[in-house]
């Protein structure tokens, strides 16, 4: 039944390519606060994942003037978000099988203020019941209470609900496993196979084929 089955969906790199709209914001914001980066566009690919304090942080902004960098970064990044993010390849396909035996919902570390009608310009929004962002939750992933929260809201029954996570990063399968939680690794974003595979032992090409996997361990007993 549909109504048993919760399939939790990361954002960046898992159902959508927003790189060039992070990259630019970011360089944006070195420019407009005088920042001196010395690194290359790969370091800022790489941390994409992670919240925006710690992604500053790593790239050597002082913690005393990160918040400022986020808050230029976010006026930055909604301004452009829509004509610079675009869906990866089948994630429209993919979706509209996974709502047919699943309840959805995104779990992710961007900010769902603007992930919302990002998500609505893209035609995809009216698939989730709910959009878990870094503002919703005190500790975001890879700490499980995104998750956790997210399957609150769906009022979630362990002992009647099978749950997946699909996500692109260490991050979403960390957070998969400290919720306890079912996971799957997918290849269409930032994370090489690796590393993805030291934390699950599910790695799919795409989101669609995570879906398709999904729908065959769920009824193919």
């Amino acid at each position: 039944m549909k109504e048993n089955n919760i399939i939790l969906f990361d954002l960046d790199g898992t159902l959508i390519d927003s790189t060039e709209a992070i990259i630019s914001s970011f360089y944006h914001t070195f420019e407009e606060l005088n920042f001196e980066f010395k690194g290359k566009k790969e370091d800022i690919k790489n941390l994409i994942g992670y919240p925006l304090d710690i992604m500053y942080k790593d790239l050597g902004v002082e913690d005393e003037r990160v918040w400022d960098f986020v808050d230029a970064y976010k006026n930055r990044y909604r301004t452009i978000s829509k004509e610079q993010t675009f869906l990866l390849e089948n994630v429209k396909e993919c979706l509209e099988f996974a709502s047919k035996f699943a309840r959805l919902a995104i779990v992710t570390t961007k900010t769902a203020l603007y992930s919302t009608p990002l998500l609505e310009h893209l035609e995809i929004l009216d698939y989730f019941e709910y959009i878990t962002g870094r503002e919703n939750v005190e500790n975001p992933k890879p700490h499980p209470e995104p998750i956790l929260k997210t399957l609150e809201l769906m009022n979630y029954d362990e002992e009647k609900h099978r749950v997946w996570m699909v996500g692109d990063t260490k991050l979403d399968l960390i957070c998969a496993q400290e919720a306890n939680v079912n996971c799957v690794g997918v290849l269409c974003g930032y994370a090489q196979q690796e590393e993805l595979q030291i934390y699950t032992d599910y790695i799919q090409n795409s989101a669609l084929e995570a879906v398709q996997f999904i729908y065959n361990k769920t009824y193919s007993n």
